[in-house]
């Protein structure tokens, strides 16, 4: 059963993640990190619970998301992963951060490799299923642990609120579709992990979120 460890980074209160198994092998999720005591706080846990990094994967590639990227395949020498149709929006996070006046480095041309819908990511013995979830960005994708019941959402589900669907690619409609048809299929009782905000439970979201009523 795999073990998640959240971090609120960088000016938007972006929440990055560790995924790590009992061996100590690691999923590293949007990194986040912008300033360095940032990263050196990230590092400190990594080294501190003697975690081995096996890659990279982001739930969507806003800027906010990838702020870290480029320092973390640089530290850890690990491939990086999105799904397929974030690639405009990741072409366009650099030019972004610019006109935010956030600048950070520049971030690789492409993947290591795109992540499909349905795909099994493994990590020792333990799985993580991929759902597609589009409408906050074209290739926004959680990641579904069943065996400890809980689901890193990104931007899609939020507590009592759900993603923005203003920006470039975003689809309001589509992202309402998706919560209900891929997030709200799930037990009740498991635990969303979102991109911004603290950790609420798919029952409650349904029972209760404004935006799904």
């Amino acid at each position: 059963m795999l073990s998640i460890q959240s971090f609120c980074f960088n000016p938007f209160q972006e929440n990055t993640y560790i995924i790590f198994n009992q061996e100590g092998e690691a999923i590293l999720v949007d990194p986040g990190m912008y300033y360095p005591n940032e990263f050196e706080a990230y590092d400190a846990f990594i080294r501190t619970h003697n975690l081995k990094p096996t890659k990279i994967i982001n739930t969507h590639t806003h800027l906010d998301h990838v702020f870290g990227v480029a320092k973390t395949i640089g530290a850890y020498q690990i491939p990086f992963y999105f799904h397929e149709a974030d690639k405009p929006v990741y072409d366009a996070a650099n030019v972004f951060g610019e006109m935010y006046g956030l600048k950070f480095d520049q971030l690789p041309k492409t993947p290591d490799a795109y992540i499909k819908e349905g795909e099994e990511i493994t990590l020792g013995t333990d799985k993580l299923e991929v759902f597609l979830t589009p409408g906050h960005s074209p290739g926004s994708i959680c990641l579904y642990h069943a065996a400890a019941n809980w689901v890193i959402s990104g931007d899609v589900l939020f507590q009592m609120s759900i993603g923005r669907s203003d920006l470039p690619g975003g689809d309001h409609q589509t992202l309402l579709q998706s919560i209900r048809t891929k997030l709200f299929t799930l037990p009740p009782e498991t635990a969303v992990h979102s991109g911004h905000g603290p950790v609420t439970t798919i029952g409650l979201e349904m029972m209760n979120n404004p935006f799904l009523q």
